[in-house]
């Protein structure tokens, strides 16, 4: 509809990665992510109004409106911001982890990134920083297998991320991106040796973005047959996709496909947390906030 001017960088398919990671952090965190970061102040506790109304340009947005979709920010939450420039992060998060550091405090720094930062200088030259000086920074890659329209063997010597930490003496794991309770387990792994004093960590996460690079890309460089692969793994898509009113019932939903949506529902079932008439009333619950949202956005004053 034209309402949001300048980039945008959805997040689709890769949901369980800041969930499952920010869900294992604490209050005072903090967090450095990229221009694809929307999910993740969400999950922090920025108010979807607010969020909204950045990605709308407007004076209520999470930054005045002059941030717009890649820089949203917010100083009370520890939200240092999304970064427009491909490897921008890792020398911020050391500069915040090397403060948190010099003050001995028991916070950790979440650093983001994609698969196609790691072939940037600042990769390199700030692990071998946050090592040498065994800064609390936990380095997760958000591995969706393209760097914009390059597939990563394309691009990469080294396709598996994690195995690059080594070269730094930094412990690292690969998860399953996919899936929200192995990406919270293994977060809360890393950030427990990291509060442990044992230095820096690194989480390769492997998951997929279903739409291109941002808006303006099709994602016509990608066979058909891969998106539809990783769709059928999807952490949400599938499940809502199937979704209408009344809310199918469990079977239903497993019958879908074997995403992460899936098996959360399926785990809380088995242990008597969730329901049918729950499920239903979260899903109608998260429609109503996200329409109140783009109205409150649509109705606020330009900065």
């Amino acid at each position: 509809q034209g309402h949001i001017a300048g980039f945008l960088h959805l997040y689709p398919g890769e949901e369980a990665v800041a969930v499952g990671v920010l869900h294992a952090a604490e209050p005072g965190d903090y967090v450095v992510s990229t221009y694809r970061e929307h999910v993740h102040a969400l999950v922090r506790g920025i108010p979807a109004r607010q969020i909204m109304a950045e990605l709308h340009g407007k004076k209520t947005g999470i930054s005045g409106g002059m941030g717009g979709s890649m820089h949203l920010f917010d100083q009370d939450r520890r939200f240092l911001g999304g970064y427009a420039i491909v490897g921008e992060t890792f020398p911020i998060a050391l500069g915040a982890g090397y403060a948190v550091a010099y003050r001995k405090l028991p916070e950790a720094v979440l650093c983001f990134f994609g698969d196609g930062a790691v072939n940037q200088g600042t990769f390199h030259e700030s692990l071998n920083m946050a090592a040498l000086w065994k800064l609390p920074i936990f380095f997760i890659c958000e591995n969706n297998h393209y760097q914009i329209g390059t597939e990563i063997h394309r691009h990469s010597a080294i396709t598996e991320v994690y195995k690059r930490a080594c070269a730094y003496g930094i412990p690292a794991e690969k998860a399953d991106g996919m899936d929200v309770i192995a990406v919270h387990e293994a977060a809360a792994r890393a950030l427990v040796r990291i509060r442990a004093g044992e230095g820096p960590q690194f989480l390769e996460l492997e998951t997929y973005r279903y739409r291109g690079h941002s808006m303006a890309d099709s994602g016509s460089y990608r066979p058909n047959v891969e998106l539809n692969a990783y769709q059928a793994n999807d952490p949400i898509a599938a499940a809502v996709h199937e979704a209408e009113y009344p809310y199918p019932g469990i079977e239903a939903v497993a019958a879908a496909s074997a995403n992460s949506v899936t098996r959360f529902a399926d785990h809380c079932c088995q242990e008597g947390h969730l329901d049918d008439a729950t499920v239903e009333r979260m899903r109608r619950e998260v429609q109503e906030e996200v329409a109140d949202a783009v109205t409150f956005a649509e109705q606020s004053a330009a900065p």
